[in-house]
């Protein structure tokens, strides 16, 4: 079987130091920035899903895990990827276990690559047929990647042809701070409008004006020219 540290040393043969520096601006783990404190080793995306994909039937749940806890971004990134292989490919209960990693483990998805790379392919799929409240809970709550999480969980519910979640935690999240929270509800509004643009003109109509600007921005995206300068004007 395969351990932490054999994917670790692989990943690390393929670090770059300079794409490591330009990743830390990047992602904002610089002083200051919403992944401060965060390390980064320079390892590109493409290589990380190729290691994940030689390890992910070999590496337990319990070493995945572990190396999800690692203070190297792309080490949990990795093991991310693994997670979803495993999700995907997994029986019930392998898939439930995959879950409750994530859960316990949302201070380590803490940035907004690693949670668009779990919450949409483990999170939502596993609350399909499942009572969801759980993201009532994440969307409370004071982390916000935790927010973020709640709210991309919901394209896979989307992509179901169900907006409800999508709607409720929009509304919940309307007035959130945080500009990556902002985004990502703006970003799901608009996979809805994709969908059926009445639905998501409908949920704007009495919301627009109170959105942050970036929200609206992300939501309208798609709209006509003449539509979104509607919306940006105030005059819908």
């Amino acid at each position: 079987m395969a351990t932490t540290a054999d994917v670790r040393h692989e990943l690390a043969s393929l670090a770059d130091p300079r794409r490591a520096e330009a990743l830390s601006r990047f992602l904002q783990m610089t002083p200051g920035g919403y992944g401060e404190g965060d390390t980064a080793i320079g390892v590109p995306v493409p290589e990380q899903r190729r290691v994940a994909a030689r390890y992910w039937r070999d590496l337990s749940l319990a070493e995945t895990a572990k190396l999800l806890t690692s203070s190297v971004h792309e080490e949990r990134l990795t093991s991310l990827f693994i997670l979803v292989r495993k999700f995907t490919k997994g029986d019930e209960e392998e898939r439930g276990q995959v879950f409750g990693i994530i859960l316990a483990n949302t201070g380590h998805i803490n940035n907004w690559d690693l949670v668009d790379s779990s919450a949409p392919y483990i999170v939502g799929p596993w609350l399909i047929d499942k009572d969801r409240r759980v993201l009532d809970r994440l969307a409370g709550s004071s982390l916000v990647w935790d927010r973020r999480i709640a709210i991309m969980a919901t394209f896979a519910f989307i992509k179901a042809g169900d907006f409800h979640w999508t709607f409720r935690l929009s509304e919940r999240l309307l007035r959130d701070p945080h500009d990556l929270v902002q985004k990502a509800v703006g970003w799901m509004l608009r996979e809805v409008g994709n969908r059926d643009r009445a639905a998501e003109e409908e949920f704007l109509a009495r919301r627009y004006r109170v959105m942050p600007r970036v929200m609206l921005r992300y939501a309208i995206e798609k709209f006509e020219p003449q539509r979104r300068r509607e919306y940006l004007s105030g005059v819908v």
